[in-house]
C-alpha cells in the first residue's frame, strides 16, 4: 500500500512505525454549520481509516474541536450567548452529521479549553530550549530557529517573508515568528500562564493534543490542502523543537478542497451548502458516492447535478444485490478478479474512483451472469464488502428532514420574551412540550441551552 506524502511529494510504501497506526486529523471551529466541505474532507479520510482496518491494522484515531477562537468569540458575541455554549451547540451538530453520513467516529475528540494545562507545558519547555520568547502577554516561536522551517509547504524563510509585517503593537523579532499564546483582551475567554492571562494560539493546540495522545512521532497526519502553511508547517516546527525527534509525522496527507463555483467552500467566505441542507435533498450514499468518486487529493465543485447523477448511479448497484430468483442453472461468478482490482486500485493512494469503478463493473458482470443462470450468491456478498471499506451498505434511505435548529432557537427566543413578560405558564407550557418532542432546556447565568435527548437503547 502506497500513500501520498506531502512533505516529500511522491508516493511511498505505508507501514506503521508500530503496532498501531497513529493518526491525527485536523478538526473544525464549531462557531456555525457543518457544511459539505467538512464533509469531503473527513470522508477521505473515513476511508483511510476503514481501508487500514479492513487490511488489518489497529488503528488510534484522534480528531481536535478548536472550541475557542477568534471566530467562536465573534459569533458568540454577535448571537449574545456564551463561547462553550456556541461551541457545544455546533459541536453536537457536527456529531450528528458526521453519524448521518456514516462516518466513523475518532477513538478521542479533544478541546483545546480542556487541554490548556498540556498546552501550557508545551510553550514551558519551548521557552526553556530558547524556541519561544515572551514579548507584552504574548508568547512567540522563533522560526529562525529551525533549519527545515518551509520544508512541507516547499517554500523557503526568505520567499516567505515578502509580504509579512510586524503589526503595531506585536513584539515579534521577526515577521514569520508565530503566536504559541495570546494575552487577555477583555470580555474574551482566558487562562492564568507564567506570562499573564490569555488563551492558546492555533497552531500549539494540535501539537500538544497530538503529543499527549499519540507521542512523539505520528503515522499520519491529515487535513485539508488550506491547512499545509502555516498551521500544518508551524506544527512540525514547535513540535519537534519541543520533542528533539524527528521526524513528527511520517506520512502527511491533505485533501483537496471542495468549490462552490470558483471559491473554495468555507464558512468565512459564506459560500457554502450545509451537511443538513444537501441531506435534505439527497441520501447520504449519494453524497459519498459523489465526493468518492474524485480522488482525494483533488478539487472539486459541488453542484446539485452532479450528487442528483449519483443518486441514480447508486440503483445500479442496489439492482445488483436483489436476491436471485430461483436456482442456479450454471457456474457461479467468481468475484475474485473484481476484489484484486479494488484492492490494488486502493494500494495506489487510495484511489476511490478507479475502486468504484470496480464496484460498478462487479455489479454489471452480477447482473449480466444472473441473467445466464449462473450463481451470484458471493459476488454479491464481495460487491458488499468492498461497498463497506467505502463506507457504503447500499440499502435505501429517504434524505434526511429539514434542520429543525433554528425553529428550536426561535422557541426559545419567544419563551424569553413570555418570561421576560412574566407569563410563566405559556412560558412553562412551551418547554413542557418541546420537552416531550425529545428537546431538553436547561436555563443558566449565560442563558437557556438545549439538547436533544438521545433515545434509551
Amino acid at each position: 500500500m502506497k500513500l501520498y506524502d506531502t512533505l516529500t511529494g511522491e508516493k511511498r510504501e505505508f507501514a506503521p512505525l508500530g503496532v498501531e497506526v497513529k493518526v491525527y486529523v485536523c478538526g473544525i471551529t464549531p462557531y456555525a454549520p457543518t457544511h459539505v466541505g467538512h464533509a469531503m474532507s473527513y470522508m477521505a479520510f473515513d476511508v483511510l481509516r476503514r481501508y487500514l482496518e479492513f487490511r488489518g491494522y489497529r488503528l488510534r484515531h484522534v480528531q481536535n474541536f478548536t472550541d475557542v477562537d477568534d471566530k467562536i468569540i465573534r459569533a458568540a458575541t454577535s448571537q449574545g450567548v456564551a463561547t462553550p455554549q456556541l461551541a457545544d451547540r455546533y459541536i453536537e451538530e457536527f456529531l450528528e452529521d458526521m453519524d448521518a453520513l456514516n462516518i466513523l467516529r475518532a477513538h478521542v475528540y479533544p478541546r483545546v479549553t480542556q487541554e490548556v494545562p498540556r498546552i501550557l507545558e508545551m510553550i514551558q519547555a519551548l521557552v526553556e530550549k530558547g524556541y519561544a520568547y515572551h514579548a507584552n502577554g504574548d508568547v512567540y516561536f522563533r522560526v529562525g530557529r529551525v533549519s527545515r522551517y518551509g520544508e512541507l509547504a516547499h517554500r523557503t524563510l526568505d520567499s516567505m517573508i515578502a509580504g509579512a509585517r510586524v503589526e503595531p503593537g506585536e513584539g515579534k523579532e521577526h515577521p514569520m515568528d508565530f503566536a504559541l499564546w495570546k494575552a487577555a483582551k477583555a470580555g474574551e475567554p482566558a487562562w492564568g500562564s507564567p506570562w499573564g492571562d490569555g488563551r492558546p494560539g492555533w497552531h500549539i493546540e494540535c501539537s500538544a493534543m497530538a503529543y499527549h495522545y499519540l507521542g512523539p512521532t505520528l503515522d499520519i497526519h491529515g487535513g485539508g490542502q488550506d491547512l499545509i502553511f502555516p498551521h500544518h508547517e508551524n506544527e512540525i516546527a514547535q513540535t519537534e523543537a519541543f520533542t528533539g525527534a524527528r521526524p513528527f509525522v511520517r506520512f502527511w496527507l491533505h485533501n483537496g478542497l471542495l468549490r462552490l463555483g470558483e471559491e473554495k467552500m468555507s464558512k468565512s467566505l459564506g459560500n457554502l451548502v450545509t451537511v443538513r441542507e444537501a441531506l435534505a435533498r439527497y441520501s447520504a450514499e449519494a453524497l459519498r458516492l459523489y465526493f468518492l468518486s474524485s480522488h482525494y487529493r483533488s478539487p472539486l465543485s459541488y453542484t446539485d447535478e452532479g450528487v442528483a447523477s449519483q443518486e441514480r448511479a447508486l440503483e445500479r448497484l442496489r439492482a445488483a444485490l436483489t436476491p436471485q430468483d430461483g436456482s442456479p442453472s450454471a457456474a457461479a461468478l467468481d468475484p475474485d478478479p473484481y476484489r484484486q482490482r479494488f484492492l490494488a486500485a486502493m494500494d495506489d493512494d487510495l484511489n476511490t474512483p478507479q475502486a468504484i469503478a470496480v464496484l460498478f463493473d462487479l455489479a454489471r458482470a452480477i447482473n449480466r451472469s444472473r441473467e445466464e443462470g449462473a450463481d451470484v450468491h458471493r459476488a454479491q456478498n464481495t460487491l458488499r464488502e468492498l461497498g463497506a471499506v467505502l463506507g457504503h451498505s447500499f440499502t435505501v434511505a429517504q434524505p434526511r428532514d429539514v434542520d429543525s435548529s433554528p425553529f428550536i432557537e426561535l422557541l426559545i427566543e419567544i419563551r424569553g420574551e413570555l418570561r421576560r413578560h412574566k407569563q410563566y405558564e405559556l412560558a412553562d407550557r412551551l418547554r413542557d412540550r418541546l420537552g416531550s418532542l425529545g428537546i431538553v432546556l436547561e436555563d443558566t447565568p449565560r442563558g437557556t441551552i438545549w439538547k436533544r435527548e438521545r433515545a434509551a437503547s
